[in-house]
């Protein structure tokens, strides 16, 4: 399925390229993160601010930063089958994708994807919850599944989740089972080390933010990180991040722009980082 380039050229092999994945369809609570893409990618432009990140990275396509715009979702079964198709070309021509979702159900096809070209993958998930369940409310691919389809197919080395704070006795189980390593936040909200030792791929959910920061999210839950402490954590990250999404933005949720605002910060960081761990 060719997905992107049928008309163009790909970018040079190490560009991160960003997409949307316009779909809430998954989503358990409330609808609305389907329009956050567009949302993001004004915020990112808008003349308020700049492409400039902190490690003095300025992303253009010069830099390596381009932007395919957004995919022409099906439903169901087919539009989860674009997603992996979308990915499998990116990591054929060499490129570092980062999704804009989109609810988080979009992540179990993206790594999908990911795993029939990478053995050893450890992916970093940002998240006030687990998403753990086998089912949820009869669905198996739901927004609070995505994980638990990923990790019964054992084909990632680690699951390494950060900012969890609403793991119920269900959830709990199936980290048990799986093998999850949950980060334990010290006083100051950071986890004392991330310990990473392989090739990442970074999934943010913007829920793992306290609503203070981020507002525009279908399950805010009190308790979470701030803009700073998440952007440390990817500075942090060090090791060679092979592709990202940052999923439910809910604009309809959202205050002055604010979460909108965070993500597109996340976005430029995330991007920038890529592009400096090569």
């Amino acid at each position: 399925m060719n997905v992107f380039f049928s008309d163009t050229l790909p970018p040079k092999a190490g560009s991160v390229a960003v997409f949307g994945v316009p779909t809430d369809e998954n989503a358990s609570f409330l609808p609305g993160a389907a329009r956050a893409p567009g949302l993001i990618r004004s915020v990112l432009h808008s003349p308020s601010g700049n492409l400039c990140a902190e490690n003095e990275i300025e992303l253009s396509p010069e830099s390596g930063f381009v932007d395919l715009g957004d995919l022409d979702l099906e439903s169901g079964d087919a539009a989860r089958e674009q997603v992996t198709a979308a990915i499998a070309q990116l990591l054929e021509y060499n490129l570092k994708p980062v999704a804009l979702g989109g609810d988080h159900s979009i992540t179990y096809p993206i790594i999908r994807a990911f795993c029939a070209v990478h053995e050893d993958l450890t992916v970093l998930q940002f998240d006030a919850h687990p998403d753990l369940y086998d089912t949820f409310e009869g669905l198996r691919f739901s927004n609070a599944s995505p994980f638990a389809r990923i990790m019964e197919e054992n084909r990632i080395r680690r699951l390494i989740q950060v900012g969890i704070r609403a793991m119920n006795t269900v959830q709990r189980r199936q980290a048990h089972r799986f093998g999850v390593e949950t980060k334990d936040l010290h006083s100051h909200g950071v986890p004392v080390e991330l310990n990473l030792d392989g090739p990442v791929y970074v999934s943010i959910d913007m829920d793992v933010l306290d609503p203070a920061f981020a507002p525009g999210v279908s399950h805010p839950e009190p308790g979470g990180l701030s803009t700073r402490q998440v952007l440390d954590l990817i500075h942090r990250i060090g090791v060679p991040i092979l592709g990202a999404d940052i999923v439910e933005f809910n604009p309809d949720r959202d205050v002055g722009d604010m979460t909108a605002r965070t993500a597109a910060k996340l976005l430029k960081e995330i991007a920038a980082s890529m592009l400096q761990t090569g």
